[in-house]
């Protein structure tokens, strides 16, 4: 009988483990991303790669290289074999700052120029076409798949950082100084309809996600602390400090239902935190070192973190917590 992602609990939070063990990478990891509907994975790295992976089975499916560009922020468009991956080398307004991708044939479907510097965050929309890009030229910009051309420009102070809710009806920019922007995607060009202070952190948030029933908003910051905020109101309703990370962005990650918080630190540990409780759950060793990419599955027990040049997926371990195929005892490792 297969866990529904309802019944997580505490029990089952600090039953995670690791499941299996992806060590073959030739460079740092730089973004993973869960497609929302099917099993599977993708990751970008600095060895120029883009991997996808069959979560249930822990099976690598696909490996690409992207020697020109490079491979640097990542994300799933709504097929599964298709992603937008953001360049590494040559990006200025030139440049091929960010492409689409089929993993299927090993295509690119379409180049989108514009950003003159590195890319730092990239979101799809989840009801349609339309993607951002916050880049470290202060501007956020809206794509849409189906055209080249830039659909919308929004300039910033500072290194932006985009998500979309849900729903796929308001989207948030985070900017300097710890301000939150609330924007209406069917709108954006009228402005912001309203806007969030960290209140007392001032470091630039580098990380936005909000939990699957929009309620909340999850910050990670240069300063190393993670906030959850009321994302209608913008109150904190809680925050956790994490050891420093020095040169490190760390990501943290919902749990789908939105009652906890994962994250790393900056000494090697994983940390799980409950949203309501505001106190820790369970801390496990990485054995990976300062895992700087994290998530967790939308449809299943199950997330994965990734440290350097190390993909791991943790799952329970326990046989009352059942996830479906994947070994819960032994780790893979892919030849």
């Amino acid at each position: 009988m297969m866990k529904s992602l309802t019944e997580l609990d505490d029990d089952i939070v600090r039953s995670m483990a690791i499941g299996a063990v992806f060590p073959d990478f030739g460079g740092k990891i730089n973004c993973i991303d869960f497609h929302r509907k099917d099993d599977l994975l993708v990751t970008s790295s600095e060895d120029d790669s883009v991997r996808l992976y069959d979560i249930l089975n822990a099976k690598l499916l696909k490996t690409t290289y992207h020697k020109k560009h490079g491979a640097d922020r990542i994300c799933f468009t709504h097929h599964p074999s298709s992603v937008i991956c953001s360049s590494r080398y040559n990006v200025n307004s030139n440049g091929e700052s960010l492409r689409y991708l089929s993993m299927y044939d090993n295509r690119c479907l379409r180049y989108f120029k514009g950003h003159k510097e590195r890319i730092v965050s990239l979101c799809m929309s989840p009801v349609n076409d339309s993607f951002m890009s916050g880049s470290l030229d202060h501007s956020v910009r809206i794509w849409d798949l189906r055209v080249n051309a830039c659909q919308g420009i929004l300039r910033l102070r500072g290194r932006p950082t985009v998500a979309y809710d849900q729903q796929g009806l308001v989207f948030a920019v985070a900017m300097e100084g710890g301000a939150i922007k609330l924007f209406d995607s069917r709108s954006y060009d009228k402005g912001p309809f309203d806007t969030f202070l960290v209140g007392g952190d001032t470091a630039e948030v580098f990380d936005i996600k909000f939990s699957n029933d929009g309620k909340s908003m999850l910050l990670t910051t240069t300063s190393n602390n993670i906030y959850v905020l009321d994302a209608y109101g913008g109150e904190k309703r809680c925050g956790y400090s994490l050891e420093p990370s020095p040169n490190k962005d760390i990501e943290a990650t919902f749990t789908p239902d939105g009652q906890y918080v994962v994250s790393g630190s900056g000494d090697g540990t994983l940390h799980a935190w409950s949203v309501n409780r505001k106190n820790e759950v369970a801390n496990w060793n990485s054995h990976i070192g300062v895992a700087s990419c994290i998530k967790w599955a939308p449809r299943r027990v199950m997330f994965a973190a990734a440290a350097s040049n190390v993909l791991t997926f943790w799952i329970p371990n326990n046989s009352n917590a059942e996830t479906g195929p994947m070994d819960t005892e032994t780790e893979h490792h892919p030849q």
